[in-house]
């Protein structure tokens, strides 16, 4: 069982910045991708950013802009810089990485932190 730890969620105004980290237990080359993952009152969780284990990132498209996902892997850790937030990027953050054996894969998460913007 893969354990990921997340932090820096808090509470911030509209226009402000907050950066999440997710810690993995080991490296983070044995993950084929990672990203962060937003859960708001009411709705599905839906990607925000995603990296690849070769370092590209992709965005959704209400972020591209703001948020910038990054990772350091002598760390074992990935972060999401999130900039001129918006009280719609309020929910409850996850770190997700995804192992794939073959034609499946195994998900792994972290337990959240939450991010709210106030206007």
């Amino acid at each position: 069982q893969v354990q990921l730890v997340e932090s820096g969620g808090g509470l911030v105004q509209a226009g402000g910045s907050l950066r999440l980290s997710c810690v993995a237990p080991g490296s983070i080359f044995s993950f084929s991708d990672m990203g962060w993952y937003r859960q708001a009152p009411g709705s599905e969780r839906e990607l925000v950013a995603g990296i690849t284990r070769g370092g590209s990132p992709n965005y959704a498209e209400h972020v591209k802009g703001r948020f910038t996902i990054a990772r350091d892997n002598a760390k074992n850790t990935v972060y999401l810089q999130m900039n001129s937030l918006k009280p719609e990027d309020t929910g409850v953050y996850n770190c997700n990485a995804r192992k794939v054996y073959g034609i499946s894969s195994l998900n792994y998460w972290g337990q959240g932190t939450q991010v709210t913007v106030s206007s």
